[in-house]
């Protein structure tokens, strides 16, 4: 079969907006067919040429023509040079602590996704790496809590599930200024409306598994970096760990990529209905999210990012009791772990996202029992307020 010849889109460089990086990543038309979809490149392994010949490409576990194409995607949309792709969100933040040593030591913002705490906790310790955790919305907090061996600063913005937002150009500076690795994990708000390397991240970490995705139908996870000596010795540390996406698994979420622009848009639209909805109800007492004026880092939000995504969080008068019946009782909204999908899914963190976190370290972040999260979809919003009231009438 004849090669496909590229189109002039393909075979000139162009500056492109967001929406068509979304759409096109990197992408070329299959050279063979000239297919506009990339190929699933389901193998384990290569033929080569001749030995001693490297032609990129030898053995799935070390890199794969489709997983390569994904992480080229992703670290277009992120802004950044180099994208290094997981088999979990949670792999990827794994591999980042590969990074330090015994009596390495990380300041890490106080509300960090359970996950992420149960890894730095109870396996990380055991390695000799030690972490202070800070409320990291007051940037003085991180500089206070830096030692002479501290080697990295975490971050989450917002975070999971309290929606707490920090500095990154303030947290960008001190790490900078410390010589620290920072880590952003941006997870919530993804490249459409934050873009932490622009803000001094040296590694920006997501679960594609959520929003990036979009449709609960993979795990993934990636990181993105401009720093070369840190992509190396990542790429090391896939290839050796082996915590690799499938094929198939980063064929769907490139498809998942080409309408996140679209998605997000949808999701923030809705969430800020549904905030202002349960902002006004009479029998919710508190309700966070990053696009009211009531949220405390509000204005923060508002210069670093450019829309507030999907996630809300709130708190009913009842308590826990009530965020109980509240949660079974709706219909519309699916009680499930995860989020940022296109489905509506409410979750009871404390049961279960956050199970592990001991239940005084979560009510000392301000973290109560009866806290909901809500991951907004991009169903009609009506019909999502319609089925959070009927719920309403049974609290």
């Amino acid at each position: 079969m004849k090669p496909f010849s590229s189109g002039s889109f393909w075979s000139s460089p162009i500056a492109m907006e967001f929406d068509t990086k979304s759409v096109r990543g990197k992408s070329q038309p299959d050279p063979t067919t000239g297919a506009i979809i990339p190929p699933i490149y389901q193998t384990a392994t290569y033929v080569l040429d001749e030995v001693g010949v490297d032609k990129g490409f030898d053995y799935t576990r070390s890199s794969n023509p489709t997983r390569q194409e994904l992480e080229e995607h992703l670290a277009a949309i992120e802004g950044g040079q180099h994208a290094i792709a997981f088999s979990s969100g949670m792999a990827s933040a794994d591999s980042c602590m590969k990074l330090l040593s015994q009596g390495d030591h990380v300041v890490c913002c106080d509300d960090v996704y359970g996950g992420t705490a149960r890894l730095f906790n109870n396996l990380m310790t055991n390695y000799g790496v030690e972490f202070t955790y800070v409320d990291s919305q007051a940037a003085e907090n991180v500089e206070i809590a830096i030692r002479p061996e501290t080697k990295m600063v975490w971050i989450e913005t917002p975070t999971n599930p309290l929606l707490k937002i920090t500095d990154l150009e303030k947290v960008g500076k001190i790490a900078r200024d410390n010589d620290l690795i920072f880590v952003v994990d941006s997870t919530f708000a993804t490249p459409v409306f934050l873009t932490p390397l622009e803000y001094g991240a040296d590694l920006v970490l997501h679960s594609t598994t959520k929003y990036l995705s979009g449709h609960n139908q993979i795990i993934g996870g990636v990181i993105v970096t401009n720093r070369t000596d840190l992509f190396d010795r990542l790429k090391y540390i896939q290839k050796s760990v082996g915590a690799v996406p499938s094929p198939f698994d980063s064929w769907l979420t490139i498809i998942g990529l080409k309408t996140l622009h679209l998605r997000m848009k949808r999701h923030w639209e809705n969430a800020e209905k549904v905030a202002s909805y349960l902002e006004g109800h009479e029998k919710v007492s508190k309700v966070v999210y990053p696009g009211l004026e009531s949220h405390p880092m509000h204005e923060v939000a508002k210069a670093q990012m450019k829309g507030y995504s999907g996630m809300i969080s709130f708190e009913l008068k009842g308590g826990l009791e009530a965020g109980k019946r509240l949660m079974n009782s709706v219909e519309l909204c699916l009680l499930a772990e995860s989020l940022g999908s296109v489905e509506t899914m409410i979750t009871h963190p404390a049961t279960m996202t956050h199970a592990e976190v001991p239940r005084e370290e979560r009510l000392a972040r301000g973290f109560e029992d009866g806290l909901v999260r809500l991951s907004v979809g991009i169903e009609d919003p009506e019909d999502l307020i319609s089925d959070l009231e009927k719920a309403f009438n049974n609290v």
